[in-house]
């Protein structure tokens, strides 16, 4: 559904997108992560045609993007652009007249929206009477006026409280059901976890890392993630080390992957004669996969 390949941005000196590849597959909940300055925001413009490239192209359902494309996306920006005084049955009809529906399929489309973000009772009310979670719904109902058939999602529960954002994630959810395909770009890694069938892994403009989170987990062979409180890190890290414990500093915490799942009592036998204040375990995540991958490609700028 939507191809770039070898995409570059630049501005000045300064280097935003560096020979990009994304492909994203009918149908599928794409994530693509990233720190702040990854080249996220950019990727976006790119497609949505607010920029234009150095070098490289962008494919959307096939056909090179361009204003003919435009139709195809739609887009839930992380801020919204709704009006306040208008009720959302009212915006809806405007952004319908912008993507240029004719009178009467609004009426219905509006009506679909509203039913798909679970608004319909509030067809009425004005959007500053809303609150923070039903106006992220409206927006995802405004980003769906037109059918289109990628939905760009740019942090779009960044803000919410948690049910709030369970909302959300189901409206999500039910449209790749409906065969949409949707490009996340989102710093909350467990929404990413509990939506996206793939994952692309953006710092700098590079992509360093793809594929599903069974592939991404490769980077980091472990049962499980270990960390340690203690004010001799030397001592424990040797210790960790003499039985194949991996030692990492996520900053001020001093962590272990561990190769076999172990009982409390048998973990701390492995640090036997160093003092612990503290010790917790969980299991590998995306976040300690999205550490490594990152810091491991710093360390590679590094030389």
């Amino acid at each position: 559904m939507l191809q770039i390949e070898q995409l570059s941005k630049r501005y000045g000196s300064k280097v935003i997108l560096d020979r990009l590849n994304l492909y994203l597959k009918p149908g599928e909940i794409y994530g693509l992560l990233g720190p702040n300055g990854a080249g996220k925001t950019t990727t976006i413009n790119l497609i949505c045609g607010l920029l234009k490239a150095d070098t490289g192209t962008v494919r959307i359902g096939g056909q090179p993007a361009s204003g003919a494309t435009k139709s195809l996306i739609g887009v839930m920006p992380q801020q919204n652009l709704l009006y306040q005084s208008l009720t959302c049955a009212e915006n809806l009809g405007f952004f319908g007249r912008i993507y240029g529906l004719p009178r009467s399929l609004r009426r219905q489309r509006i009506a679909a929206c509203l039913t798909a973000v679970n608004l319909l009772d509030r067809a009425k009310t004005p959007v500053e009477q809303l609150s923070g979670g039903m106006q992220r719904r409206l927006s995802l109902a405004v980003a769906i006026m037109h059918q289109p058939q990628l939905l760009i999602l740019d942090e779009p529960t960044t803000g919410l409280d948690i049910e709030a954002r369970r909302e959300v994630w189901q409206l999500i959810r039910g449209l790749k059901q409906q065969g949409m395909t949707v490009l996340l770009t989102t710093h909350l890694l467990d929404e990413v976890e509990k939506l996206c069938q793939r994952i692309g892994i953006i710092k700098q403009g590079r992509l360093l890392a793809e594929g599903s989170l069974a592939d991404l987990r490769q980077w980091l062979p472990a049962e499980e993630i270990v960390t340690v409180e203690t004010p001799d890190g030397e001592r424990a890290i040797a210790a960790g080390r003499t039985h194949g414990f991996t030692p990492r500093w996520y900053g001020s915490e001093l962590t272990f992957w561990i190769p076999e799942k172990l009982e409390l009592r048998e973990l701390l036998d492995r640090f036997e004669g160093v003092r612990l204040d503290a010790i917790s375990r969980q299991p590998v995540g995306l976040e300690h996969i999205y550490l490594e991958i990152t810091q491991t490609a710093e360390q590679e700028d590094r030389g």
